[in-house]
Order: structure tokens, then sequence, then C-alpha cells
């Protein structure tokens, strides 16, 4: 008989400083600006920006969400700036990304550097393994749990404000004794734990963050526009961090995912932009609108219609046209998730095949000139 594994003693990991990291990105060297013009690009993509831009524009003067569901790849290509501007002039009133997304938002504004050599590091035993980002995004969701906040909210916070103030452990203790069944009771202990098992002080921890002007999330954070965050346990680098807690990174992503749903519940008539997310952005999207769906159906109220998701990738869409619908199972076609589930989510699909960079460019360019 094969005898059981036992699983990992994540705690004896060894991290190291952020800084001694060779990094592939620097902030300087990626950053868009966003009052530059846009690159040159087919008319065929120009019309469809131009479409895209027009139904935003009826999206926010119905007072309809208009949601960017963006990757990682986004933040690498430099577009922070741009995605600000989107935000700042209110075209976009729902941010989403999975956690890389936040991980490299997060090292440019506290490090501006970025990226790591998976291959190398891998091999070494290093990939991941940089103490600054696993010890920062925790204590942000650690303490971002005692307001209720989400991953989102959290980690712009704690850029925002450079740091975090952690209770003793002993008004901790208290409030757990005294209020057991609070809803706040979970996220108490596990900060309890935390401050315990890793000599967390109290008081205030203060982080720098100087690039915090460009972050997505602090500039969500200022301006109170819903930035939500949905990662998978072991999906990010911050699992490779002796603090790391799956019951943190739930209770947060949980609250998220709430957060999300009330996004799509004022989407009538709104816009969806999938740009660059070929997993976290349909399969969130297709749950939470079952939710807002299912909830509707409940209060004898139609459900969600009238939306426009526009689906910006870089692949070729699997050489299917997406405007006739479907493919069949046999077609290579149908097994694009990013594609497919974006399909069969009511409303009217439209896939782009582009760079994420150029398509947000221009769109900029184009709702400034409504």
């Amino acid at each position: 008989m094969t005898p059981h594994s036992a699983p990992l003693e994540l705690r004896r990991l060894r991290v190291y400083p952020l800084a001694q990291r060779h990094s592939l990105s620097r902030i300087e060297d990626l950053l868009v600006d966003p009052d530059q013009p846009p690159p040159a690009c087919a008319d065929t993509l120009r019309q469809a920006v131009h479409e895209c831009a027009g139904r935003l524009r009826q999206a926010r003067e119905h007072r309809a969400s208009v949601m960017l569901l963006y990757g990682a790849h986004l933040v690498k290509n430099g577009l922070l700036r741009v995605v600000n501007s989107l935000v700042e002039r209110g075209w976009v009133t729902h941010l989403a990304t999975n956690g890389a997304g936040t991980i490299h938002d997060w090292e440019l504004s506290f490090l501006g550097r970025t990226e790591e050599s998976v291959r190398k590091n891998v091999a070494a035993g290093t990939f991941g393994t940089w103490d600054e980002t696993g010890r920062c995004v925790q204590l942000a969701l650690l303490a971002g749990a005692l307001r209720d906040d989400g991953y989102g909210r959290s980690l712009g916070r704690f850029i925002l404000d450079d740091g975090v103030t952690l209770p003793n452990a002993e008004s901790l203790e208290q409030l757990l004794h005294a209020e057991p069944a609070h809803p706040l009771a979970p996220a108490r202990a596990e900060l309890l734990q935390a401050i315990r098992t890793h000599n967390l002080p109290a008081g205030r921890i203060e982080v720098k963050h100087p690039w915090k002007e460009t972050s997505i999330l602090a500039q969500a954070a200022r301006r109170n526009v819903p930035m939500t965050v949905h990662p998978g346990i072991g999906y990010d680098i911050i699992s490779n961090h002796p603090m790391f807690n799956g019951a943190v990174l739930g209770r947060a992503a949980t609250q998220d995912f709430r957060l999300f749903g009330g996004s799509v519940e004022q989407l009538d008539g709104g816009v969806v932009l999938s740009v660059g997310s070929a997993i976290m952005a349909p399969q969130v999207f297709e749950k939470s609108l079952s939710c807002v769906n299912n909830l509707r159906l409940q209060a004898g109220r139609p459900v969600v219609s009238g939306h426009t998701i526009y689906v910006v990738d870089i692949q070729d869409g699997g050489r299917w046209d997406w405007s006739q619908g479907e493919p069949p199972k046999d077609n290579p076609a149908y097994y694009l998730r990013f594609c497919k589930s974006f399909a069969r989510m009511g409303g009217a699909m439209k896939y782009l095949q582009c760079d994420n960079a150029v398509f947000l460019r221009h769109l900029l360019h184009a709702l400034a000139r409504l």
C-alpha cells in the first residue's frame, strides 16, 4: 500500500528580501502615459472601439454598470495610469482582477519593480519566496477583515495609507471572549493567531509606497470605486510565505464576490470589458450573473438583460466568428472558455483580437472625443 504523503510545513519556508530579487520589469520603463496618442491599429478595430465607447456612454447615461475585468498582463504592460484615467473620468464603475494582478500592482507601488524568472527561480526554490510581498498582502487582508473589507479594498487602503495599525492581542482576546458569535469573530481569531505565531507588533506598521499614485488598487480605494479580487489557493506567490493563511484569503475573496454581484445587479444596459482574463473573468462572471438572476426571479423581477460584453485577448479566438454564436463541440474553438462562457451570458458578446494596451489606449481616446 502506498503511504499517505504528509502535507508540506509552509511555516518552514525561507523567504528573502524583495529588493534582492532580480526583477524583470521597472515602472519607469513600462508605465504608459494616458495622454499620449495611442498606437496605430486597423480600421476595423478602430470602428469596434468607437462602438464600444458609444455603448459606455449610453451605459453611464442610464447609470448602468461598466465593469472592467482584467488579467495581470494589463499591469505588466504598464496600463495603470490608463485604467486610473478611465475610473477618474467616470467611465468605469467596477474593477476586478485576479491575485497576480494585485501582486504586480503592489510590488510596483512599493518597489517600482516586479516580475521574476519563473524557470530559474522555481529550480532554485526561490520563486515567490519574497518576504515583503507575502507579508504585506497578508497584513493588509488581516487588518481589512476587521473592517469587513474585501481583498481589493484592504490592499488598496494598505497602499494608500502606507501600512496598517494592528490592535494588541489582549484586546482581540477580550472581544472573542465577549462576542464569540460576532460576524467578525473569525477575522479577529485569524489576526490573533497571526500575531501570536509571527510576533506581529501592536500599533502602527508603516510600509512606504513611493509609487502609490500609479496603483490601480490605491486609486480605486481613494475614489471609493469597487475593486474586487478573485484569487485561488495556491495560484499566487503569496502562497509561498510562512504567513500565508487560506482562510484569510477566502474571507476577503468571499466579500469581493458579493461586491462583484452588486455591480452585476446594476448591469442592465451596461457594459462588461473582459481584457486579457482567460479564466478569472468568465468563471466569476457566469456564477455571479446566475446568483443575481436567482435573486431577481425570487422577487418576481426579470433577469439581467441589455448588456454588452467585449472580450479582448491577443489570441485568435479559435478562428471562429463569435458573432455567429457558439461553435459545435467538435470545433477546438468550443473549448475557449474566455469566449464560450461570455457567449452564453445573454446580451451581446463581441470578441476583439487585440493587444490590451492598444485596445485600452484607443478606448480612452475615443471616450475623450465623445
